[in-house]
């Protein structure tokens, strides 16, 4: 009984199994981000712009390639069509194929709204900037779907080229993002995106609908809607589809 006895305060002297520990605010940023996008990522969307007494309706075809490039371009309609934007790391430029012209994008107009609607540059593009430029803390945590659900807030770091004081991400655990708010310096709230008809699009859950709403509108009548056709991950994609030889290039 002695040796028993021994035997069992040894064992509970041993080091157990490490505890899982809970993402930090960043980690959780991070995983959406990249869930996002993918390594790669081809998608056909469907973008509307809706104001009271107009809409305008565009398909863009657009590729990912990790945190920092992406492609888009306007397939329709004819008018449209073939007008792009490339993003390499900080770098943006639009081509419009009427004049047979590449301008860049300077870091000021990044913020600047992408073809008339209520997305910027910088929202089209997923741009790394909230990473890379903002320090994050977990607000609240709650659930959806049996998922634990994030609220992360987002500050500026300091002298950080950003025009957003503050912003509200809402992420899943699984890496889906629900909704994100964009803040003024006085952190009031400027516009907000929602996520919606989350389903299987690239091999896992998605938002298939996209909704970014201006809170200066007068009515709730006024916003821009982004809605997925198709979606894959993980494409094998060659490096030069993200160069400027390419951005004028039409749509393959």
């Amino acid at each position: 009984m002695k040796y028993l006895h021994t035997l069992l305060c040894l064992l509970l002297l041993l080091p157990g199994p490490a505890l899982a520990q809970e993402p930090t605010a960043r980690d959780v940023v991070a995983r959406a981000w990249d869930y996002m996008r993918g390594r790669t990522s081809v998608s056909v969307v469907h973008m509307t712009v809706h104001r009271p007494d107009w809409e305008r309706k565009s398909t863009i075809k657009a590729w990912t390639k990790g945190r920092e490039d992406s492609i888009f371009q306007i397939v329709a309609p004819a008018k449209d069509k073939g007008n792009g934007t490339l993003k390499k790391g900080r770098e943006m430029w639009t081509y419009n194929p009427k004049i047979n012209r590449v301008v860049k994008i300077p870091p000021s107009m990044m913020s600047q709204s992408w073809m008339g609607s209520d997305f910027s540059n910088n929202d089209l593009s997923k741009a790394d900037s909230i990473l890379l430029d903002y320090d994050h803390s977990i607000e609240k945590t709650g659930e959806n779907d049996g998922l634990k659900v994030y609220t992360i807030r987002a500050m500026p770091k300091p002298d950080a080229p950003v025009v957003w004081g503050m912003q509200r991400i809402t992420i899943r655990e699984d890496g889906v993002l629900m909704e994100q708010s964009f803040h003024d310096e006085d952190l009031e709230p400027v516009k907000v995106m929602t996520t919606g008809d989350i389903r299987e699009m690239g091999g896992r859950p998605f938002p298939r609908v996209w909704k970014m709403r201006s809170l200066d509108a007068e009515t709730d009548d006024e916003y821009t809607l982004l809605e997925y056709e198709s979606l894959e991950f993980d494409v094998k994609l060659r490096d030069s589809l993200f160069t400027l030889n390419a951005l004028k290039k039409p749509v393959r």
